[in-house]
Formats: C-alpha cells, sequence, structure tokens
C-alpha cells in the first residue's frame, strides 16, 4: 500500500473511534497518547490526524478518495468495523457510520458479513459473564469464599498471554480484535476463581481503572501491525513474517500478562485495592510482562504457526 493509504486507514480507523460520541476523557487521553507514540516510532504525523479527526477537518468521502486499491479499502473496512466493536457491539450510530463506509468505498455483501463476524465476537464475552452473573444475585459480590490454585492461575495466566501475543503476529484483523474479548475472559475466570460472578461491565470498568481503554488497546495493536507491515493481507491470507517478526508481540503479552497478575491480587484481596494501587500495579508487571516476552518469543512464533485465523470466533468462545 502506498503512503497515503496507510494515511488513510488510520484516519477511519480514528474516525470510527469517535463517531459515538460517547467515548470517556481517559480513552480519548490514550487514543492521543498512542497517535503520539506510533508516529514517532514510524515517521507519520499521527498528532495531526488526531486532531484532524477531533475537529471535524476530514471527511469520509476525502478518506476514501485515497483509497485507491481494492485491498485498501478492504482493510480500511476491516479496521473501522474493529475499532466499532472494540468496546462492545456496535452503537447505532456505528452501524450507520459503517453502511455509509462500505456505500463510499464501494465494497459488496462480503464487507457485512465481516461485520458480522466481528459482531459476533464483540458479543461473546457479555454472552458468557452474562449467564454465568445470572446466577448469582447481585452480580459482582462473592458467593463464596475459595482458595484457587495459585500455580495453576499463573500457569493460565501465561498461557493466555502467549496466545495474545500470538494473535497479534497473524495478519487478520479479527484476530487483533480476539485479543480484548479473551482478556476479558481471563479476569473473569480468575475472578470467578476467588467466588465472584462478575458482568462485562465490572470487567470493563477494571480494565479501564488499571488503564487498559478498549478502543484504544485496539488501535495500538492494530496501528503497529499496519504501519509495521503485517496487515497486508486480508481474507484469511496465509500467515507471513513470524522469522522476521514485522512487529513486536510484547504488548499484547505483557498487557495480558499484567491484567492477569493484578486482577489475581486484587480478587485475592477482596477487590479492597485502591484505583491507583490498581494502576501502579498495572504499570509494574507490565514492565515485568515486556522481559518476559524475549523469553517466551519461540513459544508465542510457535503457537501462531498453530492457530487458524478463520477459527477465532471458536477460539474466543472456548477460551
Amino acid at each position: 500500500m502506498s503512503p497515503s493509504e496507510t494515511k488513510s486507514i488510520v484516519t477511519l480507523s480514528l474516525l470510527a473511534a469517535f463517531v459515538d460520541g460517547e467515548k470517556h476523557e481517559r480513552e480519548r487521553a490514550e487514543i492521543k497518547r498512542i497517535a503520539e507514540g506510533l508516529s514517532q516510532a514510524d515517521g507519520l504525523n499521527l498528532p495531526t490526524l488526531y486532531q484532524d479527526v477531533l475537529m471535524k477537518r476530514v471527511s469520509l468521502a476525502s478518506v476514501a478518495g485515497e483509497l485507491r486499491s481494492t485491498e485498501a479499502r478492504q482493510l480500511a473496512y476491516e479496521m473501522a468495523v474493529c475499532v466499532c466493536d472494540a468496546d462492545g457491539t456496535q452503537s447505532e450510530a456505528e452501524r450507520m457510520f459503517l453502511a455509509d463506509v462500505r456505500t463510499s468505498l464501494g465494497l459488496d455483501a462480503s464487507a457485512a458479513a465481516f461485520s458480522q463476524k466481528a459482531e459476533e465476537i464483540a458479543a461473546v464475552p457479555v454472552a458468557a459473564t452474562a449467564a454465568a452473573a445470572a446466577a448469582s444475585v447481585p452480580a459482582s459480590v462473592p458467593v463464596a469464599p475459595k482458595n484457587p490454585d495459585t500455580a495453576e492461575l499463573d500457569k493460565s495466566i501465561l498461557n493466555a498471554s502467549i496466545l495474545n501475543g500470538a494473535l497479534e503476529l497473524l495478519p487478520e484483523t479479527l484476530s487483533t480484535m480476539a485479543i480484548i474479548p479473551l482478556q476479558m475472559k481471563l479476569v473473569y475466570r480468575i475472578g470467578k476463581s476467588y467466588g465472584y460472578e462478575l458482568d462485562s461491565g465490572h470487567i470493563k470498568d477494571f480494565l479501564a481503572t488499571v488503564g487498559v481503554g478498549l478502543t484504544s488497546q485496539y488501535l495500538e495493536q492494530a496501528g503497529r501491525k499496519l504501519l509495521g507491515g503485517l496487515l497486508g493481507k486480508v481474507g484469511g491470507g496465509l500467515l507471513r513474517g513470524l522469522g522476521n517478526q514485522a512487529v513486536s508481540s510484547g504488548m499484547s503479552f505483557a498487557s495480558t500478562y499484567a491484567l492477569g497478575h493484578v486482577a489475581k491480587r486484587y480478587y485475592a484481596g477482596g477487590r479492597t485495592l485502591s484505583a491507583q494501587t490498581l494502576k501502579d500495579a498495572f504499570s509494574g508487571v507490565v514492565k515485568e510482562g515486556k522481559n518476559l516476552q524475549t523469553q517466551y518469543l519461540p513459544a508465542i512464533q510457535e503457537k501462531a504457526r498453530t492457530l487458524d485465523a478463520g477459527k477465532v470466533l471458536s477460539l474466543v468462545r472456548g477460551a
């Protein structure tokens, strides 16, 4: 893809991030931070794009006009869909926006089918936790004291971290999107192991408290892949670039590792840690996770080779 197409894809993703107008200020701040960080790493002036989107100085029509190849238009749409679904199923404003995107880009029915797949992935954590929460009234309250096997918990956290690091290596956009629901399910399982039945709203609040924004995290993951050259094959393309590792899987590994271990401390301690303590703990464990990622990189790469990107929904459901 040309630099102008890459720029347009990122711009469309930012338009998608703010289309419903309901982003919390802390999520906006995270998106701005990510735009600044990616620009420093890859030479694009993303902070200017961020401001252009917020100030409504760019339009869907102008962005669409820069996307000339079929592949670039399809990838742009897929990323916009995943941005809209990153924090849950699409709002009415997001559905209308994506319909306009399909029309502006001249995409066929396969684009709508992709949106349906993304919606199914976004709905999995809600469906899974709602069923469990129904057995406990009220939700998010301990149902019975439990003493889980902490060694087994540590193993499950490491396995989830390796899986999410591997998903970040796959070129398909749905693979990147699956990381967030898998992180939410990890937190759910940890809470449940300590006697808490959590709903998806509580889990999203927990992630936001430690500093993990859902939309911003997806933008960061997808942005690294796009600007690193890995998101270049759509429609179930072949895995490529593992030996060369065009983009680091470190952040997805580290953020999952940190979420798991901070959740373990939080629920083991009866949910008494303050918001600042949680943020500080998460920041510290992320650093630990980044160091460990080098050690587990061979396992991440091997896991990526075994993943079937066409079965991402089944993977999320079965986690």
